[in-house]
C-alpha cells in the first residue's frame, strides 16, 4: 500500500528544503512528504561547503545565477537575522596579482554593476593592505556585502519549519524507481509514495532520477571535488575575512582563495579535481558504476579535451602540497607550508552537456507532472530561499494546488 500525496520533493539539501518550506507556506492544505536518502538533512553539498553568503558579482547579467545570488544574499542575511543563526557580513576582495588579470577584474566589476551588487568598488595596493594588511597585489575589489553563515543550520531550520506546518520529512529514504499510474509512484527503498507532482532536488543524483522517471534531462552530472586545508590558529591573523583571486571566465570555479568560517577558522581551498565517486570525499573513492557512466558520456571526453591543461594543474595542487601553497602565497606571500594542515572537503554536483560544456547556470526544467532541478551548484546556498520560491512558482504554474489530492497538470 502506498502512502499518497500532493507533492513529494525527492533530496533534503538545502534547495529541496527550501523548496518544501516554501511549497507547505504557501500551500498549507497540501498533504506534502520530502524524501532524503541520508539519516539526516544537508548530509552533502549543503553541509560541505564553506558557508559564504555570496554578493553576485561573478555571474552573467541576467542569468538566474546573478538574479537569484543578489536577491537571495539579502534574504539570507535576514533569514538569519530572524532565526537567531550565527553569520556576518564581513565583505572580501578579489585580487588581481598579475597586470594580465587587469581585464578580467574589470570586467567582474562591470558584472557587479550590471547585477546591482551594492557598493563593489576597485582599490588600489595601498587600500587593500587596510582591509587586509597581509595580502599583496596590484588591484583588487572590495564587495561589502559578500557574508558568512552555516548553512547546515539555515538547512535544520528550513526542515523545522517545513515539518511544524505539517510537513512530512522520510529520511534513509532512498529513490529507487518510478511506477506510471493516475498519480506517479515514488519507489524507495522504504517503500512506495503516490503523487500526483513531484519536485526533483536530489543534487548529486538529479540527473539519475530524472532519467528514472522517464525524463530525457540533456545533461549529466560530473562531480568535482573541492579540498581543503585549514590555517593554523596562530596564523589566523594573516587573514581578516575572504581573499579571492580572479578567476578563469571559461570554469565556473573560483580559484584557491582563502575563507574565514563563521567558527573563526580560516579555510584556503578549494582546488577542484574530478572525483572518482559522486559522493567521493578523499582521493581513495571510487565507484565502478559511477566512473563507468561518466566514461560512457560523451560530454565528459569533449570537456576533458577543452580543459586538460586545467585539469592537470588541479590533479597536482591535489597531490602537492607546495604546488597548493604557491598558489596561495600569490594572495598571502608570508604563508608556509608549516601554516596549513589537511581540512575537510566538497563535492561539486556539476552539470554538463553532450557537446561537453558546463551549464553555468541554474538549470530547472519541467517534464509531464514532475520538475527537475538539474543544476544548482554555488551560489545556490546564498540563492536557497529565492530558488525555492521560483521552483514552487513554477509548479504553481504548471499544477493546480487549489485543493488537496486533486492536483492535476493544467
Amino acid at each position: 500500500m502506498s502512502r499518497q500525496f500532493d507533492l513529494v520533493v525527492v533530496g533534503g539539501g538545502i534547495v529541496g528544503l527550501a523548496t518544501a518550506m516554501n511549497a507547505i507556506e504557501r500551500f498549507p492544505h497540501l498533504r506534502i512528504a520530502l524524501l532524503e536518502k541520508e539519516s539526516q538533512p544537508a548530509a552533502h553539498q549543503t553541509g560541505r561547503n564553506s558557508g559564504v553568503i555570496h554578493s553576485g558579482l561573478y555571474y552573467r547579467p541576467g542569468s538566474l545565477k546573478a538574479t537569484m545570488c543578489v536577491a537571495g544574499a539579502a534574504a539570507m542575511v535576514q533569514f538569519c537575522r530572524d532565526n537567531g543563526i550565527p553569520h556576518e557580513v564581513c565583505g572580501k576582495v578579489v585580487v588581481a596579482t598579475r597586470e594580465s588579470e587587469f581585464p578580467a577584474l574589470d570586467e567582474l566589476h562591470r558584472r557587479a554593476t550590471a547585477n546591482g551588487v551594492p557598493g563593489v568598488r576597485v582599490i588600489t595596493p595601498e587600500e587593500l593592505r587596510e582591509y587586509e594588511p597581509h595580502c599583496r597585489g596590484l588591484k583588487a575589489l572590495h564587495v561589502p556585502t559578500t557574508g558568512i553563515t552555516d548553512y547546515s543550520k539555515v538547512a535544520g531550520k528550513y526542515a523545522e519549519r517545513f515539518t511544524r506546518s505539517g510537513g512530512e520529512f522520510h529520511s534513509g529514504t532512498e529513490v529507487i524507481g518510478f511506477a506510471s499510474g493516475k498519480m506517479s509512484t515514488v519507489l524507495t527503498k522504504k517503500g512506495e509514495f503516490s503523487t500526483r507532482a513531484l519536485i526533483n532536488c536530489a543534487g548529486l543524483h538529479s540527473d539519475r532520477v530524472a532519467r528514472m522517471a522517464g525524463a530525457a534531462p540533456g545533461v549529466q552530472i560530473v562531480p568535482f571535488r573541492g579540498e581543503y586545508y585549514t590555517v593554523a590558529q596562530h596564523r589566523a591573523e594573516l587573514v581578516r575575512g575572504l581573499i579571492y583571486p580572479v578567476p578563469d571566465a571559461r570554469l565556473p570555479f573560483l580559484g584557491v582563495h582563502f575563507t574565514r568560517r563563521i567558527t573563526g577558522e580560516i579555510e584556503a581551498g578549494p582546488n577542484a579535481v574530478l572525483a572518482w565517486k559522486r559522493e567521493g570525499y578523499t582521493r581513495s573513492d571510487f565507484q565502478f558504476d559511477d566512473v563507468k557512466e561518466m566514461l560512457s558520456f560523451p560530454g565528459f571526453w569533449r570537456l576533458g579535451r577543452r580543459f586538460w591543461r586545467s585539469g592537470v594543474g588541479e590533479f597536482y595542487r591535489s597531490f602537492s602540497k607546495r604546488a597548493f601553497v604557491r598558489a596561495l602565497q600569490r594572495l598571502v606571500p608570508e604563508l608556509g607550508e608549516s601554516d596549513l594542515a589537511p581540512g575537510g572537503s566538497g563535492v561539486r554536483a556539476q552539470a554538463v552537456t553532450r557537446e561537453g560544456g558546463l551549464v553555468d547556470d541554474f538549470c530547472i526544467v519541467g517534464s509531464a507532472n514532475m520538475i527537475h532541478v538539474l543544476n544548482v551548484p554555488s551560489p545556490a546556498a546564498t540563492a536557497s530561499l529565492k530558488i525555492g520560491q521560483k521552483i514552487v512558482e513554477m509548479a504553481a504554474e504548471r499544477f493546480d494546488f487549489s485543493q488537496a489530492t486533486t492536483v492535476v497538470l493544467t
